[in-house]
């Protein structure tokens, strides 16, 4: 309480500045010196007590702060509103996704016109019924999102989850599908995911550490009891691990996952036996990753033993070990196999070679492959949802820079693709024509080659171009070349797009990931800095027109590279920025922190921390000009905590000797993910894109 007393009088009198381009607040934030010591090593932090959530000097800086930005945007509203007028003429208000089967029973999302939420429309011949009404659901909140539904076997009953904060911390109910009546009982503080077993009446759910939010015990519920009586089926003590759950394609199976970024083990128990225990697949082991498919006939194994880039083996049992099973597709060090689909009859592969998606559709023991592909160098393609074990046919998903997304069927039998469902512009002057997409290779310092796709409008100047560049490169997650409707509207104002498939991601396979991460981690942050000088040197845009966006990790890499090369970007985005990396990966109270030692290391060992403090963003902000910045975040974000983009900012702020503007913008009533509904998300674009041009000096037309 004395701390706090203290922090409240000393908020009181925060100085001010002026900006004499805008008129407007300049919030300075106070700093109270932090002393932070490590391996004897001292750092001091100014701003360590915005760590204080809820607490009034936090709560009044950050409404300074979104005070200013506010200011910002409501002098360019001409032009955020010019974007969102643009989405609403191009985009559907009833946009539609493709129809899809559970158990016999056909689905169709539907968009509203004039609602922020979708409907679940069950389809019955000619007969369509309101199946889930996310308006209604989401009615008096600021903040909603639908975690997961999952319908019972027999049909009859419906359980799902809901988050009303962000926070990514989710309540289970129950509804009587015939009468539409919702049940009393609730499951509170879950991950959001839920499994019926064949009973009807029994559901597995996954609960979290109330203080890490660390998804870490497996229960099992059954309706009509109290959820304080639910069993324990399944704990994880190790903190490096994380749990899910999940139900093979032939519904005999419920697994239990535990994973960490290195290791995983899979736990079994029979769908038709709910109350039976769960029983190990293969214990873990260090660096060996696995994930099995059920099949009548036994085990299909996805696993990266000896084969960093994974195969595929066959146990017609359970193993003892990797090594008794078959091998169906050996590893290939240029080929990264990503999925696997395990039908009745027919196999599906899923896999990248040079970055390029493929689906490969065969027999049981994986001979006579068909290969899926597309006649284009910029593309993706993925299983889309395949919910019928005895299907003939294997759905896919299809998109690209220049094509909205569509979902596709390979009958098996005949061999033939058919075209399912593709989401169509309202714009009727929409043509995939007028786009170019290309992918190109960037020479990194280390003379690797960095994989870029681009997109730009057909016969624009690219050496006169703005250009935005997206990173990620972490986690091992492949930013996909998908198609964005909104995008269009810095495509149409000269913008070209482009995606830098940096090491730390999986683009170019396993060893582009491992090259990216822990004790290699600057290698994506150098990465990206060589690809926008290619980008530059290549006549691709105009080197003085170059911008940078990335978020969460991507926002790590955005605080890396605007110390490491600020001259190279006239403007950068920064959302949910994972930015004050070892002071973060020193707290073990808050979420994310002890399981992702495998991702950055343990600053706790002194060879780690010194290597993570060498690039973490926050520690490095000195005296310089930085490129404008527009930073945001969510209060009630549980995966990067609010103040560290806050902290961020106010030391930009001390720091930086241009001119360029800085933003802060923290939703309120937002998680990780930004804010819900559909006006709220289009609104976040739009204010982003106005940044980008308002920095750029397009005028709004």
């Amino acid at each position: 309480m004395k701390n706090f007393l203290r922090l409240l009088s000393l908020f009181s009198f925060t100085p001010f500045i002026v900006n004499s381009q805008s008129q407007s607040v300049t919030p300075i934030a106070k700093e109270i010196p932090k002393e932070l010591i490590k391996h004897n090593h001292v750092r001091i932090d100014p701003y360590f007590w915005m760590n204080e959530r809820d607490s009034k000097p936090v709560l009044d800086y950050i409404a300074e702060e979104n005070n200013y930005s506010k200011a910002f945007f409501d002098r360019k509203q001409d032009l955020v509103n010019t974007f969102l007028k643009e989405f609403d003429e191009r985009i559907n208000p009833e946009e539609t996704s493709a129809p899809f089967e559970i158990q016999g029973k056909t689905y169709q999302w539907r968009q509203i016109k004039d609602k922020d939420y979708k409907q679940l429309i069950l389809i019955e011949g000619k007969k369509e019924t309101i199946f889930i009404d996310e308006n209604e659901l989401a009615k008096g909140h600021e903040y909603y999102s639908l975690g997961d539904f999952s319908i019972s076997p027999d049909n009859q009953l419906l359980a799902f989850s809901q988050d009303k904060i962000g926070r990514r911390n989710y309540i289970i109910s129950f509804r009587e599908n015939n009468s539409g009546k919702i049940l009393k009982e609730q499951i509170p503080n879950t991950d959001g995911s839920i499994l019926w077993a064949n009973d009807n009446k029994t559901v597995f759910y996954v609960k979290k550490d109330p203080t890490t939010l660390r998804e870490f015990q497996v229960y099992k519920h059954v309706l009509g009891t109290s959820h304080s009586k639910d069993e324990l089926l399944f704990e994880e003590k190790d903190e490096r691990f994380a749990v899910y759950i999940t139900k093979t394609l032939d519904k005999k199976l419920i697994l239990i996952h535990t994973v960490s970024s290195t290791s995983s083990e899979t736990w079994m128990i029979e769908a038709d036996r709910p109350s039976e225990k769960a029983v190990c697949f293969l214990k873990r082991e260090k660096d060996h990753l696995y994930e099995i498919h059920h099949h009548e006939t036994g085990f299909y194994v996805l696993t990266n033993k000896n084969s960093p880039n994974r195969k595929l083996v066959f146990s017609k049992s359970v193993p003892n070990s990797i090594e008794d099973c078959n091998i169906l597709i050996a590893h290939d060090k240029d080929v990264y196999l990503e999925e696997a689909e395990v039908f009745q009859s027919f196999l599906a592969v899923q896999s990248r070679k040079m970055g390029r998606t493929e689906i490969s559709v065969g027999s049981l023991d994986a001979s006579n492959f068909s290969k899926i592909s597309m006649p284009e160098e910029v593309y993706e393609l993925n299983f889309s949802f395949n919910e019928n074990y005895a299907s003939k046919v294997v759905n896919y998903h299809y998109t690209s820079f220049t094509n909205p997304s569509s979902i596709y069927k390979y009958n098996v039998e005949n061999k033939s693709t058919q075209l399912f469902f593709q989401k169509t512009l309202i714009d009727k002057n929409f043509r995939s024509s007028n786009y170019v997409s290309a992918r190109i290779w960037a020479t990194a310092n280390d003379g690797q080659k960095i994989p870029i796709s681009i997109v730009y409008k057909k016969g624009i100047d690219l050496k006169k171009a703005p250009l935005l560049l997206y990173g990620y490169g972490s986690y091992g997650v492949t930013i996909p070349a998908a198609f964005s409707a909104t995008r269009l509207s810095l495509l149409d104002r000269g913008f070209v797009y482009a995606v830098a498939h940096i090491r730390g991601g999986k683009f170019l396979g396993e060893n582009w990931y491992q090259d990216g991460k822990l004790n290699h981690k600057k290698n994506t942050f150098t990465d990206f800095i060589n690809a926008a000088e290619w980008l530059a040197m290549k006549g691709y845009c105009d080197p003085n027109s170059m911008y940078a966006q990335g978020g969460s990790a991507g926002g790590l890499l955005m605080g890396a590279v605007s110390n490491m090369a600020p001259y190279l970007f006239k403007g950068m985005i920064a959302q949910v920025a994972f930015v004050d990396v070892v002071t973060t990966m020193l707290d073990e109270s808050i979420p994310l922190t002890v399981g992702e030692y495998e991702e950055w290391g343990n600053p706790n060992e002194e060879e780690s921390y010194w290597y993570m403090l060498s690039y973490s963003p926050y520690d490095h902000v000195k005296k310089m000009d930085y490129p404008a910045m527009l930073i945001t975040t969510g209060y009630h974000d549980s995966q990067v905590q609010y103040w560290e983009p806050l902290k961020w900012v106010a030391k930009l702020r001390k720091h930086n000797t241009g001119s360029a503007p800085i933003l802060f913008d923290c939703t309120m009533s937002a998680g990780h993910g930004g804010g819900s509904g559909r006006s709220t998300e289009r609104l976040e674009v739009a204010k982003e894109f106005a940044f980008l041009c308002e920095i750029q000096g397009i005028i709004n037309e």
